[in-house]
């Protein structure tokens, strides 16, 4: 596969960590272009990362025009992926679209027809989905080694300091961040829970802003229930102190598995209706994180690095990559049907 420009469009903490993934895909994929509305970030990304040899722009309509960029990371606001997608879409440039894929229905809907009629790809990060702990439990949820599934949790208590929510001006949102402890944080966490357990049927729930002074949610619970007759909670916060590990817990009735943060923590399988399932004791390299002892800022690049190594084989094999964005459109259904049903306060119903 010869060597493809990418553009990054956003130019703040998470196109860092697009910058850095494609680097590390230095033999197909090469940085060409920053774009960002304020043109002195741009700048200092090129000086910094690629030492003045790509491309500087203010506006992302004019990147696309380059013939060099290929590709593009969108890097900007949430409320804001989906009029660079469609415009790069429109030139025929493959997208890497960060999560949420956009905070509306309907744009996203408009995010997919765009892709689809002009036949590029639109891929989303959701990084939790590439470590190799989560991959195994999927495969072994699909060869139905738990069975029947009973119930599904996911545990989402992080903290974010008010000073984080300051230091942006989107940040904590409707119109830009579209939510707060779930549609910014927790959403990754989710996004694991119903790629596990499958769709949501209805939820109950409540959100509330507790502790931090933003628009939006600082703390959520829900009740669901799975298409699959299952039930599941979702807690999620970021005014938790100090904060926990993210936690997803899947039983079924054949066992149990339990994943913390980056480590599965407990495979319990095998059991039926009558007999409890055989906890196996995990094997160390088990218990560390994907890819070895990496920190948790080096598995998120981790988790960035094969985004993109992902993209470019769909690119290269005409295929779909690992999350599609009719995928990522499901978390954010069921994010903003949780903030219905507690605007409501009613049982909202999504299929």
């Amino acid at each position: 596969m010869e060597q493809l420009g990418w553009g990054i469009i956003g130019c703040g903490v998470i196109g860092y960590w697009h910058d850095q993934a494609v680097r590390q895909n230095a033999d197909r994929a090469r940085v060409v272009a920053y774009c960002d509305s304020k043109r002195e970030r741009a700048e200092r990304f090129n000086q910094q990362y690629a030492h003045g040899s790509a491309r500087v722009y203010a506006d992302f309509r004019e990147m696309l025009r380059d013939p060099n960029v290929d590709v593009v990371s969108v890097c900007t606001p949430s409320g804001y992926h989906m009029e660079p997608v469609l415009a790069a879409a429109a030139a025929g440039k493959h997208i890497l679209c960060e999560k949420p894929i956009e905070i509306k229905l309907d744009r996203i809907d408009r995010m997919i027809d765009a892709a689809e009629k002009h036949r590029v790809k639109l891929a989303v990060v959701f990084q939790r989905r590439t470590y190799e702990p989560c991959q195994k439990i999927k495969a072994a949820l699909d060869a139905g080694e738990l069975g029947r599934p009973i119930l599904g949790s996911v545990y989402l208590k992080y903290f974010r300091s008010q000073h984080y929510y300051n230091s942006g001006a989107w940040r904590g949102t409707w119109d830009l961040d579209g939510g707060g402890a779930l549609m910014n944080q927790g959403i990754h966490g989710i996004d694991l829970l119903l790629w596990f357990m499958g769709d949501v049927r209805s939820v109950v729930a409540k959100i509330r802003t507790l502790s931090r002074k933003i628009e939006t949610e600082d703390t959520a619970v829900a009740s669901l229930e799975f298409t699959s007759g299952a039930l599941g909670t979702i807690d999620g916060t970021t005014a938790a102190n100090p904060g926990e590990p993210t936690r997803l817990e899947l039983h079924g009735v054949r066992g149990t598995i339990i994943f913390e943060e980056s480590r599965i923590t407990k495979w319990a399988v095998g059991g039926d209706e009558n007999h409890p399932a055989a906890e196996v004791k995990l094997p160390a390299e088990e218990a560390e994180p994907a890819g070895g002892k990496l920190d948790e800022k080096a598995l998120a690049g981790l988790g960035h690095v094969r985004h993109v190594a992902d993209l470019l084989g769909a690119i290269e094999q005409d295929r779909d990559p690992l999350v599609t964005a009719k995928e990522a459109r499901r978390s954010v259904e069921l994010i903003l049907a949780i903030y219905e049903s507690s605007r409501i306060n009613q049982e909202i119903v999504l299929r």
